[in-house]
């Protein structure tokens, strides 16, 4: 019994000092930069997108340093047939520089990236802002 309660005092100083952990501490604590990509394709070749990045491209840049966060197709039924939406993170500004440098040059993505184009293009446009966590974010 005297076990039990000193392992539950231990546990509930460990998560009481989690739980009042200000966010700035944690925000601070995490230098990581998240990076949203947005594709657009031209009419007819999103398939061949999610395919590539389905079929061994997130894994690729998993090797090269980028941390997947999610991948997303929007709800509306325009956008649904032409635009994927993605969030990578990576540990900086610089990092991101570096990965994607070394993604871009890798020969296996220049053969998937052949192949999804058999067809004809398949990105027409992307949008890749960079965004840094607020201070009331919740900690990654």
């Amino acid at each position: 019994m005297k076990k039990a309660l000193a392992l539950i005092t231990i546990a509930l100083a460990f998560f009481a000092g989690t739980a009042f952990q200000s966010q700035n501490e944690v925000v601070a604590q995490s230098l990581k930069v998240y990076e949203l990509r947005t594709y657009t394709t031209a009419p007819g070749p999103l398939p061949a997108l999610l395919n590539r990045f389905g079929g061994g491209e997130i894994d690729l840049s998993i090797k090269h340093g980028m941390t997947s966060v999610g991948y997303w197709v929007p709800d509306s039924e325009e956008l649904s047939q032409n635009t994927m939406v993605y969030m990578v993170a990576l540990e900086s500004r610089e990092a991101a520089v570096q990965s994607w440098s070394a993604f871009g040059n890798d020969p296996v993505w220049h053969t998937m990236r052949d192949q999804s184009r058999e067809d004809g293009p398949v990105v027409t446009g992307v949008v890749t802002p960079f965004l840094d966590l607020t201070s009331f974010s919740p900690g990654q």
